[in-house]
């Protein structure tokens, strides 16, 4: 079996790749330790100030970042959770399992993807509005635990990656069907399960419309809707802005570094076993 070995060419181009990726981040880095009158300048300066402390400072106080943040956590966490799971649930339904109506039932699941989310916002807030849940997190939680696409990339995946045998089999041992779930299907869902996972925390940090308008920057805000706070007044301040930006990117950046390793290892089992 012949062995692919990597040339420079390919050193260079995933090098201009990352430096593409990567500089986004690092220009709002630059843009946050500058004064508002340096960043105004045409071209703007490329290197670090001496202001980056000052305005992390102002920007964690003036958009009550720490509550946001927390507030944030406990929404992208609680909708990561429960997304991952009810979509396993109803992707091994859908994908193993017979029942009277099950293709009807998956089209309309997907059919629901085709749906602008805007059209919703109004029943959606009238209902919040009933329940009294206006301002208050379960607002935006609940409306989120559960995705038609979370749905379809699950079943997708078990269709081939979870035998039918193994199912009957644990069956015909007499397992449950919480026993199966637990012994059976999320073992085997477990690549899948960690991507959706990522890509559900990684949306649900960085949702703003639905937030911005359940929320309130005074009440329980997360960070996209106490960012908006920052932008405010006659001259906004852009370097705080920049610095309220880089506040509510360095939590998605320390989830990655500390489970980086097991999500690449998901999608790699995952490809393995596709």
């Amino acid at each position: 079996m012949r062995t692919l070995r990597a040339g420079r060419l390919t050193y260079v181009v995933l090098g201009l790749f990352t430096a593409g990726s990567l500089f986004p981040l690092v220009w709002t880095a630059i843009a946050a330790s500058l004064t508002n009158t340096r960043l105004a300048q045409t071209p703007p300066p490329f290197w670090f100030g001496g202001n980056l402390g000052r305005n992390l400072q102002i920007a964690w106080t003036d958009a009550n970042m720490g509550t946001a943040l927390l507030n944030t956590v406990i929404v992208a966490g609680t909708v990561t959770v429960g997304t991952v799971l009810f979509s396993t649930l109803a992707g091994f339904a859908f994908a193993k399992l017979r029942f009277r109506g099950r293709r009807m039932l998956m089209a309309l699941v997907v059919g629901t993807m085709l749906i602008p989310p805007q059209l919703s916002v109004v029943p959606l807030y009238m209902l919040i509005a009933k329940l009294s849940w206006t301002d208050r997190l379960q607002a935006v939680v609940l409306p989120s635990l559960v995705c038609a696409f979370g749905v379809f990339f699950m079943r997708q995946y078990l269709v081939h990656a979870l035998p039918t045998e193994l199912v009957e089999a644990a069956r015909t041992d007499g397992a449950s069907s919480l026993r199966i779930m637990w012994h059976v299907v999320f073992p085997a869902a477990r690549p899948a399960m960690a991507v959706l996972g990522m890509l559900t925390f990684v949306m649900s940090w960085n949702d703003f419309f639905w937030p911005i308008v359940a929320l309130t920057q005074n009440g329980s805000p997360t960070v996209q809707v106490a960012l908006t706070g920052l932008g405010r007044g006659y001259i906004p301040d852009q370097s705080v802005i920049m610095a309220g930006a880089l506040l509510g990117t360095l939590p998605l950046l320390l989830v990655f570094l500390v489970f980086g390793r097991q999500i690449v290892g998901g999608i790699m089992q995952g490809a393995v076993k596709g």
